[in-house]
């Protein structure tokens, strides 16, 4: 059976592609993981919401929540560490103080410099068995696939029920 077969046709649970990804997801996430945890005392969700909010400066805490495709009460409690942690500073929204600006604090913008170049290259390091023209087919077949399955999920909408595991 080719690779394409198996993508097509897959026989078993090793086959299907959203697992295969899973497995290269938490295999070398676990270096970002005990990276983030040992050497800088933060979770991988906090990771991921500075990260977003590095990008996003002055984001509701709704849109990060989108953003890092996690719920909004994981969210909230995300921030709340992250802002004990002196990481991020909440600004509730003058017209809606139920909506919350986040910031991130100096010590917040010294951190994620610390830490994106690091996880950067792991990324390279990833990626090194490819060569340029492979990493360049596979960034737009990544994109292919991202945009398929928002194509399934919005046909797929109503039938869906939402999240609850954030993706971790």
């Amino acid at each position: 059976m080719t690779a394409s077969d198996r993508l097509a046709e897959p026989r078993h649970q090793a086959d299907l592609l959203l697992y295969r990804l899973y497995r290269i997801h938490v295999t070398a996430g676990r270096m970002v993981v005990h990276m983030c945890e040992s050497d800088y005392g933060i979770t991988r969700r906090e990771w991921r919401l500075l990260s977003f909010l590095a990008e996003r400066e002055g984001a509701l805490s709704s849109q990060l929540a989108e953003h890092a495709m996690l719920d909004r009460a994981r969210t909230s409690r995300t921030l709340t560490s992250l802002a004990t942690k002196k990481l991020v500073s909440r600004q509730p929204r003058p017209s809606d103080r139920r909506e919350v600006h986040v910031f991130l604090t100096e010590e917040g913008r010294r951190l994620y410099a610390e830490i994106f170049p690091r996880v950067a290259a792991l990324n390279r390091e990833l990626v090194a068995a490819f060569s340029d023209s492979e990493r360049a087919a596979l960034d737009r077949m990544v994109d292919t696939l991202q945009a398929e399955a928002g194509r399934m999920v919005a046909n797929w909408h109503e039938a869906l029920p939402p999240t609850t595991d954030g993706g971790d």
